[in-house]
């Protein structure tokens, strides 16, 4: 529905909008003609987000907004419609904190607040009325390669991004199944420069691409009405990343160790299948 959308036109909404990603976002839609409203936690922020939107000639609002605070949301989404019928909404606010999975039980639950329930909170603030419009319009969701290969390191993280991923889901099948012209999409940015990254990585790293290029990526496969957009970097190529996520589905398919891609009896085997070429079958015969 993105073409639809962009020729409709009306309000692109995006939460964690002031910097990084959500900025570039906001550029992207309000250089294709979309109003914009950002919510993010900084008024500072988001002034200074506003300020560099100026020159697009484009109708920008800030609103102050805590994604985890489901009247903050309703409120953000009064603003919103009043300005116009919404036709992109992008739910990309999300925050990282240290977890291990029997300790930081406040991290925990401010983590699934933000990056799980925040998303709740946007599509049930938003949603029915963009469905009674009846106007094409999209949904995207900023997800997490956490959240589909779980690494180890931050299960809190890891848990909230792939609640997100189900959630994502379950949303596309449901809005196909309501018949409406409202498509979802799960966004999944790859290592990406941002703002919060370089507060202790002072100059982008080779591997990291910027957020204008992840947000160009996220355009060409709305383009083509990919709902899985899995990002590479300079490092990582889409070739790698199907064969992580394959890697990780076949644990199950297979009852191997939990998470066995870093388990010491099947690293090699992992470093093997990841190789260029080669595939499941070929690494299990070996």
């Amino acid at each position: 529905m993105w073409n639809e959308a962009i020729k409709a036109g009306g309000v692109a909404v995006i939460t964690g909008g002031a910097s990084g990603v959500g900025l570039a976002a906001a550029k992207e839609c309000a250089m294709r003609g979309f109003s914009v409203v950002l919510a993010d936690t900084s008024e500072r922020e988001m002034a200074r987000a506003a300020q560099s939107l100026a020159g697009q000639d484009a109708d920008v609002k800030t609103v102050k907004t805590d994604v985890s605070d489901a009247q903050a949301v309703d409120r953000l989404a009064d603003i919103a419609f009043d300005l116009g019928p919404v036709a992109l909404l992008m739910n990309n606010a999300g925050i990282a904190r240290p977890t291990k999975t029997w300790d930081n039980a406040d991290n925990w639950r401010r983590m699934l607040e933000v990056n799980l329930f925040g998303v709740l909170n946007g599509a049930q603030a938003f949603l029915p009325r963009m469905i009674e419009a009846d106007r094409p319009a999209v949904v995207i969701n900023t997800g997490s390669k956490q959240g589909i290969t779980t690494p180890p390191g931050n299960p809190g993280y890891n848990v909230s991004k792939a609640g997100l991923k189900v959630m994502t889901e379950m949303l596309a099948h449901e809005l196909l199944a309501a018949k409406v012209p409202i498509s979802a999409h799960l966004f999944v940015p790859g290592f990406t420069y941002t703002g919060m990254i370089s507060s202790w990585l002072p100059e982008k790293p080779d591997a990291a691409w910027t957020s204008e290029e992840t947000v160009s990526y996220l355009v060409d496969r709305l383009d083509r009405g990919d709902f899985y957009i899995l990002c590479p970097d300079n490092e990582v190529t889409p070739e790698i990343d199907r064969k992580r996520v394959a890697w990780a589905a076949q644990d199950i398919v297979e009852n191997r160790p939990a998470l066995s891609r870093w388990h010491p009896e099947f690293a090699e085997r992992f470093v093997a299948f990841e190789k260029p070429g080669r595939n499941v079958q070929e690494v299990r015969a070996s």
